[in-house]
């Protein structure tokens, strides 16, 4: 699918006006989600819209200019943990047999069972470590240093982060002086500056007074 990616009908700048025109005062794009798929230009891997797809372009570019232009303040959704192509990238669920609760969890092979979950030889080539080192930590600098200002950093599901993984994240915000951050870095030390409750309107005790940003 990649191969044939071509977002010919891509307008950051037009997207952004109407975004102006209705009021919005930030965006935050999926940078790279569970799949591991970068939508922008990455050193780390061909697993991005540069390198493998027809389009050929980095999406992040024009968005962030188109940002520049309009006044409108630039975040990034980034899966630091979860990635289910880059090898000793985390994967959602522990396995089957320590009570992956899926309905298909009787079909899951010997193979994923026996690799903590994965299905894909190749993500057990490297440790989570190596993944943290190689992939997340290059990747999330890339983010904070070639778009110019950079107002959130979007963190999702910490799946097997330690708080050593979470502090070489956390000191690549310092790329980005008035950056804020949510609570999913690394739970519980790392509790960001606002709290990201799932599928719901949260009662207001269970904020803790601090600020909040439904995620539905």
């Amino acid at each position: 699918m990649a191969r044939q990616f071509n977002s010919v009908k891509y307008d950051a700048e037009a997207g952004l006006k109407m975004a102006k025109d209705a009021g919005m005062k930030y965006i935050v794009i999926t940078a790279k989600h569970h799949d591991g798929f970068a939508l922008f230009k990455t050193g780390t891997s061909k697993w991005n819209v540069v390198d493998a797809t027809l389009y050929g372009k980095d999406l992040l570019k024009p968005l962030a200019a188109a940002c520049r232009k309009y006044g409108i303040k630039l975040g990034f959704y980034y899966s630091q943990a979860q990635d289910w192509n880059n090898p000793g990238g985390a994967v959602a669920r522990k396995a089957a047999s320590e009570g992956w609760a899926n309905p298909d969890s009787a079909r899951i092979d010997a193979y994923t069972l026996a690799h903590g979950g994965h299905w894909d030889p190749a993500q057990t080539t490297d440790s989570m470590t190596d993944y943290i080192d190689k992939v997340a930590v290059p990747q999330v600098k890339e983010l904070l240093t070639n778009y110019g200002d950079v107002a959130v950093l979007w963190w999702d599901t910490p799946t097997n982060m330690t708080d050593g993984f979470a502090e070489k994240l956390q000191a690549l915000l310092s790329l980005q002086s008035k950056i804020i951050t949510n609570d999913r870095l690394k739970r519980p030390n790392f509790a960001g500056d606002y709290k990201t409750p799932e599928q719901k309107i949260p009662n207001l005790s269970e904020l803790d007074g601090k600020d909040w940003e439904t995620c539905t």
